[in-house]
């Protein structure tokens, strides 16, 4: 009997590390167009530019979260083989999909009883999901038994920290997090929000700085001050299509702490809808959120 660590494409992680850690990714999907897109299973397989471009040129996406039917077919595909499964979810707090993989897990339960389904909330998305699963299989690979694992888990996520800001308010404001007044006049007067996943895994605004220069510094400040064993940990930055923000951000973070390794990706394109192009985020493991 062995492990299978599962996630979704939200997650963010780069293809090799897929492989490397031996993670099954269930891919998102999203629509445009009145077309269903699924979302790439690794984000260097994504065209980010293409994409943040339709938004930019106002296209409408929407997305919708995987449903039970798609979490057991391949939650079973593990259970055949005898194996037990880990789903790290996105968060419960922005998404139904932890609640629908939950549904999925219980009705599996009853038709493999020997066997374990484990589903966890990370609280987080995009790579904040990632850095959790690639834990995960860290641990997996260490011969932690499933318990241990999830306790470490736990652990991590309550250090969780994700901050990031976004450079058209625009699309925070159709996702309903902002007014409409609020988010044309950030617009016009260049007020970039700092925005975090909090201690329930939603997403709050907390700062608001004018420009993006300060804006970005403002995130690595965050990481200087909330950091933990930086060079024992992989920390992430995930970009909207401004690859040299991302470049200058990596700077600030290498500068204060060199973390053990540094991910710098494009963002994935189901929660990428709903922060827009220009949208810049940091994931790291600190003290507290």
């Amino acid at each position: 009997m062995a492990l299978e660590i599962f996630t979704d494409s939200a997650a963010n992680i780069p293809g090799e590390k897929v492989k490397t850690l031996d993670i099954n990714i269930i891919p998102c999907s999203y629509e445009l167009g009145g077309k269903i897109v699924r979302c790439p299973t690794a984000p260097e397989d994504f065209d980010g530019r293409q994409f943040y471009d339709l938004l930019r040129s106002k296209a409408e996406v929407r997305t919708s979260m995987t449903n039970t039917h798609d979490f057991e077919e391949h939650f079973e595909k593990a259970l055949k083989k005898g194996n037990d499964v880990l789903y790290i979810s996105i968060s419960s707090g922005i998404s139904g999909t932890y609640n629908a993989s939950c549904i999925a897990a219980e009705e599996l339960r009853e038709k493999y009883p020997e066997r374990r389904i484990e589903t966890f909330d990370s609280m987080g998305a995009g790579l904040g999901i990632g850095l959790l699963v690639m834990r995960a299989a860290d641990y997996r690979a260490q011969g932690m038994d499933l318990d241990r694992i999830l306790s470490k888990l736990n652990s991590d996520r309550y250090g969780l920290c994700e901050y990031f800001t976004v450079d058209d308010l625009m699309h925070l404001r159709r996702g309903g997090r902002l007014s409409g007044v609020a988010a044309v006049m950030g617009t016009v007067l260049n007020i970039k929000p700092l925005l975090r996943g909090d201690e329930e895994g939603k997403i709050v605004a907390f700062s608001k700085l004018r420009g993006r220069k300060k804006a970005i510094a403002a995130i690595a400040e965050e990481y200087k001050a909330k950091v933990k064993d930086p060079g024992n940990q992989t920390v992430a930055i995930s970009h909207g299509d401004c690859l040299e923000d991302a470049e200058t951000l990596a700077a600030m973070v290498r500068e204060i702490a060199e973390p053990k390794e540094l991910i710098i990706s494009m963002h994935e394109p189901f929660t990428g809808s709903h922060v827009g192009p220009g949208m810049l985020s940091l994931f790291f493991i600190g003290n507290g959120r």
